[in-house]
């Protein structure tokens, strides 16, 4: 990928006014030449990316390519990893989170995380939301009642929950607990939500709800958004960023990747002729 392929991007966003708004001065997430080892093995490879602010950016491309390994790295998931080490640049906000300064608890109140298996708390779907707000510093019963409603309104959740708030999240079906799982990661109000493959498991109806979900999110969040799904990548995505073997091949608005990719390799794998 070209050296300034960072800044080209940047500026052409500013161009199809219809699909974006005017971004920000500067990306809220960047990497610069970042690498990522799991022992020897080198997994990313010189990463440069510029994620802007309330937009859903997709990250594309088979099995193994690293896209998920990249996305763990805006919260820093994969120190859980024995032997894995980062190097590079990995900055949220103009901050360097890799910084030994940088507390990881309160980077990942910043950057939220819904996983591709729907993982709620085995309490409550009320305590399930209330327990990290707790967590967080909020005490008393009419805050966190109010936090609790907002996000399960947020997560378009709410009408379906409303009169069962105190019977256990493990009896909501998959794309519920899916809902759930974002109501939760959004209660305490962080910048940026990471979603890897968050639909993968659910029908088609679930799918559905989960993606209008995620339209609606990014006036307030910033989602980063893992997917093998190429026509989910169209549908809810702003920029969609394809990988292979651990490399950034392209990173450009969504409609652009999926109709006149600049790579060749690119477009062989949006239409299907591998992966």
């Amino acid at each position: 990928m070209s050296s300034d392929f960072l800044p080209r991007l940047t500026m052409e966003a500013t161009v199809p006014a219809d699909e974006v708004t005017p971004p920000p001065s500067a990306p809220l997430i960047e990497t610069k030449h970042l690498e990522l080892f799991y022992g020897q093995h080198r997994a990313l490879k010189g990463i440069d990316l510029a994620i802007l602010e309330k937009r859903v950016t997709a990250l594309i491309g088979p099995s193994g390519c690293g896209k998920s390994t990249y996305l763990r790295c805006f919260n820093r998931m994969n120190d859980l990893i024995d032997g894995c080490r980062v190097v590079g640049e990995c900055r949220i906000g103009g901050e360097d989170i890799y910084d030994p300064k940088v507390d990881v608890i309160e980077l990942r109140k910043r950057v939220g995380m819904v996983f591709q298996k729907s993982n709620p708390f085995p309490k409550s779907i009320f305590e399930n939301i209330a327990y990290g707000l707790r967590l967080h510093g909020q005490k008393t019963k009419p805050e966190i009642e109010a936090v609790v409603e907002k996000s399960l309104r947020d997560a378009a959740l709410w009408d379906e929950v409303k009169d069962r708030l105190n019977q256990s999240a493990l009896g909501l079906s998959g794309g519920q607990q899916q809902r759930l799982c974002i109501a939760r990661a959004i209660a305490i109000r962080p910048e940026i939500i990471l979603m890897d493959e968050p639909a993968s498991a659910l029908d088609p109806l679930a799918t559905t709800k989960i993606e209008e979900l995620i339209l609606g999110l990014k006036r307030d969040f910033t989602i980063v958004i893992v997917t093998h799904n190429m026509q989910q990548a169209t549908r809810i995505s702003d920029f969609t960023a394809f990988f292979y073997l651990g490399e950034l091949i392209e990173y450009d608005l969504t409609s652009r990747i999926f109709t006149n990719p600049a790579k060749k390799q690119t477009e062989d794998y949006v239409t299907g002729r591998f992966g």
